[in-house]
């Protein structure tokens, strides 16, 4: 019988390690404290109902879910490329999918102008022969969030798929399912959980997406201005606003930590 993994401590923390560990929750709940503090609760509803919030709310909410659906389409397949197929230069790849996560989001969105702009790598070949432009438009928006949400899809994704049991989809194809039927009918429902929280993940990093998207994108009233850029120009001119639509996305981010707490707790 395997023995119960052993319990946390129950005696009192020494002090070298109870002093730094209390002034970095300080130094972390301090700030979201403070947002809290100097709320204007009482203009609370004024300045969350107007026009240019709304506007605002509802770009970000329709990108955000655009961006996740491209992650979701483009990430879970190479997630599972990572996962299942052995090839030289795996550990390359797969170092270049997790770069957006550590790459400065305004670097990434002058590399999105220089592969997507208009006289781009690819943009103007986009232009010339279709007619299309990517930067500041809403479509924009929904690149540039996509490039930095979709490795948080893919690495959450790749990880479930290695801590899947792999014999169930190869005893599907020795029945005579396609590979492709296999991962459909089998592996993705086994799946299912590590896709949602990944998804959940990217579309939280797609809603706070700033500096690639101002980039790329602009910052356009009703066109490519989502709350981040909203919260930012607020700040500049309407303090008070600026602070009601920090909340927005404050209780957003705490939304989205509550509905994964129960797959962390799973997982661990």
């Amino acid at each position: 019988m395997t023995p119960p993994p052993p319990r946390p401590g129950r005696g009192g923390a020494p002090l070298p390690l109870l002093l730094p560990a209390l002034a970095g929750l300080v130094f972390l709940v301090l700030p979201l404290v403070a947002l809290l503090v100097r709320a204007p609760w009482r203009s609370m509803p004024e300045l969350l109902t107007s026009a240019e919030v709304w506007q605002a709310l509802r770009l970000s909410l329709v990108c955000a879910t655009a961006a996740t659906a491209v992650s979701l389409v483009l990430g879970v397949p190479l997630a599972w490329l990572l996962a299942r197929v052995e090839f030289r230069g795996r550990g390359l790849v797969r170092a270049l999918v997790t770069l957006p996560l550590v790459l400065p989001p305004v670097v990434g969105g002058v590399a999105l102008l220089m592969a997507l702009g208009r006289n781009g790598v690819v943009g103007r070949w986009l232009d010339s022969w279709f007619g299309l432009t990517l930067p500041f438009t809403t479509t924009g928006v929904v690149i540039a969030e996509a490039f930095v949400a979709m490795p948080f899809l893919v690495i959450s994704v790749e990880g479930t798929l290695r801590a899947a049991d792999p014999r169930y989809e190869e005893a599907a194809t020795t029945l005579g399912a396609s590979r492709f039927t296999a991962f459909r009918r089998v592996t993705l429902p086994l799946i299912a959980p590590g896709v949602a929280a990944g998804a959940v993940l990217a579309w939280a990093r797609a809603l706070g997406e700033f500096g690639a998207t101002i980039t790329f994108a602009g910052n356009f009233p009703g066109r490519t201005q989502t709350m981040p850029l909203a919260v930012y120009l607020a700040l500049q001119n309407d303090p008070e606003a600026a602070i009601a639509l920090s909340l927005v996305l404050l209780a957003v981010s705490i939304a989205v930590l509550a509905g994964l707490r129960d797959r962390w707790m799973t997982a661990s």
